[in-house]
């Protein structure tokens, strides 16, 4: 497991030659609703082990939360589980708002 940055994510995103990463956002629902990355797949924390068999262990996966904490629990657990490609998003979506999207809105 490895550490991304937003700005790192956010070059991998626009790169059009890239694998494009499965974004797993483990927030809440309402936190979610509140604000995410287009593209994000919302999986509450919670839920995971429950739902693991939907997750595919060879895609890679950017783990997201509110700031990068729960993330990091989650991808710790799914490495654990085989997953071999998992990125946590440093600074979780809060990084995301304060260096790639200021439009973002913030809690």
């Amino acid at each position: 497991m490895e550490q991304i940055s937003a700005p790192q994510l956010k070059a991998w995103l626009d790169d059009a030659a890239s694998v494009k990463p499965l974004l797993l956002d483990v927030r809440e629902p309402g936190e979610f609703a509140h604000c995410h990355i287009e593209g994000a797949q919302l999986m509450p924390m919670a839920s995971i082990p429950a739902r693991i068999e939907e997750l595919d262990a060879d895609v890679p996966t950017v783990v997201i939360c509110h700031h990068g904490m729960r993330s990091l629990q989650v991808a710790m657990y799914l490495q654990q589980q085989g997953f071999g490609k998992l990125y946590n998003l440093s600074g979780g979506v809060a990084a995301w708002a304060a260096q790639v999207d200021s439009t973002m809105p913030t809690y």
